[in-house]
This record gives structure tokens, sequence and C-alpha cells, in this order.
């Protein structure tokens, strides 16, 4: 008898320890359950703000054409279809900035198409911001060496080269064995291109441009893309589809 009743206390002692173990194990359970979906809550927003910024940072297409392109007297080149005025669309630039090398990788065909499709009037002005070396005299050798180029798509082919092979802002480069072969590549057909690269003989005109426009317009970084006059967010300059929506809204105004 002893025994036995000795035996019964033990035996809901292990009942309960059981229940207490199935309980346990159930809060385990829903707390893995709750840590695994909001991983994935986290991993979708992740993934959804991915696709987004993927998207909306998407370059365009490159069209079959570009519109006319006008080099000026003054170093800003002017690209716009025939009776195209408005809006204006105006890119400062400096060849040796980063930022304009990744805003012309990511953007440079939204504007090259805006003008194509004759929505916009887009005017580029090469200016050199930098004043601590090797930067600045990199800068000063890509700007007045563009300016040795009359021809519109010549200019735009040297332009697009300079930032494809845009030196770091810590080593020499736009060398004037670079810049002169570059100008072969692009096509430039100037008879006195080479000659007026090696001579440095717009250094000073590009100099006293960007002077000129940093003054006038209160750069104080580049790129900086004015609409109308108005600075455009950087967020919408450097997301092609924000930019055209941008510009069209413009025309829209217009």
């Amino acid at each position: 008898m002893t025994d036995g009743e000795g035996a019964k206390p033990q035996s809901r002692r292990e009942k309960i320890k059981e229940q207490q173990a199935a309980a346990r194990a159930r809060d385990k359970r829903r707390r893995l359950v709750t840590y695994v979906t909001a991983g994935v809550v986290a991993v979708a927003a992740v993934g959804a703000g991915w696709w987004y910024a993927a998207s909306t940072s998407r370059s365009e297409e490159a069209t079959d054409a570009l519109a006319p392109i006008t080099v000026q007297a003054d170093g800003s080149v002017v690209m716009a279809g025939s009776g195209v005025t408005a809006p204006v669309v105006d890119i400062y630039e400096d060849f040796q900035c980063p930022a304009c090398k990744e805003l012309e990788r990511v953007s440079g065909q939204t504007f090259k198409n805006l003008a194509a499709e004759g929505k916009a009037k887009v005017v580029y002005h090469p200016v050199t911001i930098f004043s601590q070396e090797p930067t600045r005299s990199n800068s000063v050798r890509a700007g007045g060496a563009a300016r040795c180029i009359a021809d519109g798509k010549q200019w735009m082919a040297f332009h697009d080269l300079l930032f494809e092979n845009q030196p770091a802002e810590t080593v020499e480069g736009f060398t004037i064995d670079q810049l002169v072969r570059w100008g072969k590549e692009a096509g430039v057909t100037a008879p006195d291109f080479e000659q007026c690269v090696t001579s440095h003989k717009n250094a000073q005109a590009h100099l006293t441009y960007s002077q000129k426009v940093g003054d006038e317009q209160k750069l104080s970084h580049t790129p900086t893309v004015k609409l109308n006059g108005t600075e455009i967010d950087n967020q919408a300059v450097f997301s092609p589809s924000q930019l055209r929506d941008e510009v069209t809204q413009a025309v829209g105004r217009g």
C-alpha cells in the first residue's frame, strides 16, 4: 500500500512536468513563427525598397538619333530640336567630378532622349569647381580640350568619353596624350584639334567661364541641374523616371 500510495504523487508530478514542457514547446513554436513572419516581412520590405530604387534609377535606352547640338562661343553646348526653347534644363558639370560621372551614367541618356523627343532644351555647362590639385588641373585640361571641338556631335562623343575615362581624384589624369587619343576615338575632324589641346589654348577661357557661371548661378557643387532656373533635387536628378516626370510636367505647365 505504501509503495502504491507513493507512486501516485510521483505520477502527478511527472504529468505536471509534461504539461509544463508542452506549454514551453508551444510558446517556443509561437515565438519562432513570429520571428520568421517578421523576418519575411522585413525581407519583403527590403526587397520592395531595392526594387523601387533599382526601377527608378534604371537608365533609359538610347534612341537612334540625337537632337541637334550646337557649341556656343562661351563654351556651353545646347542640345535641342528645331524651335524647342522650353523648358530649359541646365547641367553644370565638372569632367573630374565623380558625382557628375555617375549622373552621366544614370541619367545622361534621359537628357539626350528628352531633347530628341522635343520635350526640353538641354544646355551643358562644363566648369571647373575644384581648387585642389591634381583635380583642378585635370579638370582644366579636359574642359579646355572640349572647347577645341566645334562640331556638336563630335563634342558630345568626346564629352561621353571624358566621363567614361575619368581619372581618380588623387592622381594626375586627363593627360594631353589621352585627350588627343580620345579626340580621335570621338571622331573629331578639326585639323587643329591636337595643337589646340597641346597648347592649352582654351584653359584661361574655361577658367573665366567657370568663375562667371559659378558666381551667377551660386554653384556650390557639381553636378547641379536646373529646370527653368530652379535647381532639381538630387533624388530626382539621379532617378531617370523622376527626372523625366519633372521635365515633362514643366512642359505641361508651359
